[in-house]
């Protein structure tokens, strides 16, 4: 028997449901770390020359990245607060 979209395949809850207690926490927790990251590593970037351990081009990355989980976080924070709020 194949399983088609839509269609259970047996043990998953009818009604399942993220935790939004959970992703509240991590976002909360989460959004100013990645932001501090990403403020330390592009100021790195900034005065570091070519014979450090990790170049400038490496620091960049590492803040471009850590901005992005920024962003990610600071999204999914709006998300859950407004399902939060639609709940109550």
């Amino acid at each position: 028997m194949q399983n088609y979209p839509g269609r259970r395949s047996g043990s998953e809850p009818v009604t399942a449901r993220s935790d939004l207690k959970l992703r509240l926490l991590l976002a909360v927790v989460f959004t100013p770390l990645f932001a501090a990251a990403t403020i330390a590593f592009a100021f790195w970037a900034a005065g570091a020359d070519d014979g450090d351990a990790l170049g400038p081009g490496v620091l960049m990355i590492l803040a471009v990245v850590c901005g992005l989980l920024t962003v990610t976080a600071a999204v999914d924070l709006v998300v859950v607060a407004r399902r939060r709020r639609r709940e109550t």
